[in-house]
């Protein structure tokens, strides 16, 4: 048995020696692997006009809740749901029984006040014109003073009583705060409401009418100087869509919210727009299209040719000995079958645009025609 062994392991080595022989000498006969045949596009710098988009919410530039500042029942509705409103107009009104019944008490308590104001201004007026010749006792002098000053403060209190239990009375009445359009009514005639809670309805500004998004804070400069610019409007630098429609008349900014939020690091922009055919409803979702200022010399390649892998861009460039590198890019908008290069690449540079899915770092290109 042991006389076997020692000569198969000869044997064996012998094998592997020649295997590997054979090896070598395939990989000789065969080479370095193909070049890969890909097509390419040279990177190019053009005037191209584009916008940067941003979601956008519309609101209203003035709005507000209508609430009660007494409590009661609905008696009285006078406007239509969704119509336009004027400042001014009456809106509601609330059961105000109990508030005229109350102000007339408080009205009946002024004049028993006033009345005994008269009593004791006369009496002080006696005593003291009494006391000036020593015909009366300064204790009841005294005394005449200090009610005729008691009955003063009652009757302001009285009328300060009058004055609220009239407003009360006023504010059965409701009245539209501004001119705009109003909602769908939240209470229905004999609804009990609740003062300062119950919401009765909302108005809103509707022309013109607000768009709000957010900046980077790193674009603030350039909001900045859009701002002051006066041919805003005219050159159609901001504009909203509607998913494939676009809003016709272009609007301008209002303001740039005064400091960034520290934890985003963006900023609120606000833009005004013109509402005219009330197209334009508070709460909806828009994209805002804001003209590119930067257009000229943009660096521009086939939007094809880019590659994304762990949510960041990269393209292959074709290098020295037909060598391609995986070079990674930022990119801006997409216009058309092309998208703006932002940084990453050079005007000349030469880029893959087919034949991406053979390739790797190092693989030696064909170009074809």
């Amino acid at each position: 048995m042991k006389l076997y062994f020692k000569y198969l392991i000869p044997v064996v080595c012998s094998l592997s020696i020649l295997a590997s022989c054979a090896d070598k000498n395939q990989q000789k006969q065969q080479g370095p692997p193909p070049a890969v045949a890909v097509t390419v596009a040279e990177v190019i710098s053009t005037n191209a006009v584009y916008y940067d988009q941003y979601p956008g919410t519309i609101n209203a530039l003035d709005q507000i809740n209508l609430t009660s500042q007494v409590s009661g029942y609905i008696t009285g509705i006078y406007f239509k749901d969704g119509q336009k409103v004027s400042k001014g107009q009456h809106l509601y009104s609330i059961d105000a029984q109990i508030y005229k019944a109350n102000y007339n008490q408080a009205v009946a308590d002024l004049q028993v006040q006033e009345a005994n104001l008269v009593k004791a201004q006369k009496d002080a007026d006696r005593y003291n014109e009494l006391a000036k010749h020593d015909a009366i006792a300064t204790q009841q002098v005294d005394y005449a003073n200090a009610t005729l000053e008691a009955t003063k403060k009652q009757v302001a209190a009285s009328e300060a009583n009058v004055k609220s239990m009239h407003s009360n009375v006023q504010f059965a009445e409701i009245y539209s705060p501004l001119t705009g359009t109003i909602g769908i009514s939240q209470v229905k005639k004999g609804t009990a409401i609740v003062a300062g809670q119950t919401l009765l309805n909302t108005v809103s500004t509707n022309n013109p009418i607000a768009v709000d998004f957010t900046i980077d804070q790193k674009n603030i400069y350039r909001f900045s100087e859009l701002q002051q610019n006066k041919n805003i409007v005219k050159d159609s630098v901001f504009t909203i869509a509607f998913g494939g429609d676009t809003y016709p008349y272009p609007g301008k900014i209002d303001f740039i919210d005064r400091a960034v939020d520290p934890q985003t690091g963006t900023i609120k922009v606000r833009l005004i727009f013109s509402n005219d055919k009330d197209m334009l409803k508070p709460g909806m979702n828009t994209t805002v299209l804001v003209k590119n200022t930067a257009s000229k010399n943009a660096t521009m390649i086939p939007h094809i040719a880019v590659t994304e892998q762990l949510g960041e861009t990269y393209v292959y460039v074709v290098g020295d000995s037909s060598k391609v590198s995986q070079q990674k890019i930022e990119t801006g908008t997409q216009i058309g079958d092309n998208v703006i290069v932002k940084e990453g690449l050079k005007e000349g540079q030469k880029i893959v645009v087919q034949g991406i899915q053979n390739l790797h770092e190092g693989t030696v290109v064909k170009v074809g025609e």
